[in-house]
């Protein structure tokens, strides 16, 4: 059975977040300054291009197993994406008072910062780092 393709590495948030794609730099810091804040973790890069903020273990019934990020984002060059749901919880009276994004399964789309209330989305970090937490353990590293 292979294992995830998207694995921590020891590569440099910082040097990461400064070559962020020149639109999205400010906003990539003032989000890391958020999810340091939202979470209490220290970020380490997950894969080339993600942010991740602590971890957990899965284990399916099927055997599959593997460590994920718990929480983090990628300044991608359309839209932010922001990992912060378990994927299959009801998040939308929080998402309902974001402001302007999009959802995929695990993810939530944002094209810029100005867009939506960063409180709210503090909010919604925390809430999905809980309810992961209920499921799988979450750990900082």
């Amino acid at each position: 059975m292979s294992g995830n393709k998207t694995i921590p590495t020891e590569a440099s948030v910082d040097d990461f977040l400064a070559a962020a794609p020149p639109a999205k730099a400010d906003d990539a810091r003032r989000l890391d300054v958020l999810f340091r804040k939202a979470t209490g973790f220290i970020p380490q890069m997950w894969g080339g291009s993600m942010v991740g903020y602590g971890r957990y273990h899965y284990r399916y019934a099927s055997g599959r197993e593997g460590d994920f990020l718990a929480t983090g984002f990628s300044p991608r060059k359309a839209a932010f994406s922001i990992y912060i749901m378990p994927g299959y919880q009801d998040y939308g009276a929080i998402l309902s008072r974001l402001g302007k994004h999009k959802t995929g399964k695990s993810c939530l789309y944002v094209n810029r910062l100005a867009d939506i209330d960063l409180t709210v989305l503090e909010e919604l970090i925390r809430q999905g780092l809980k309810d992961l937490n209920a499921i799988w353990p979450v750990s900082p590293e």
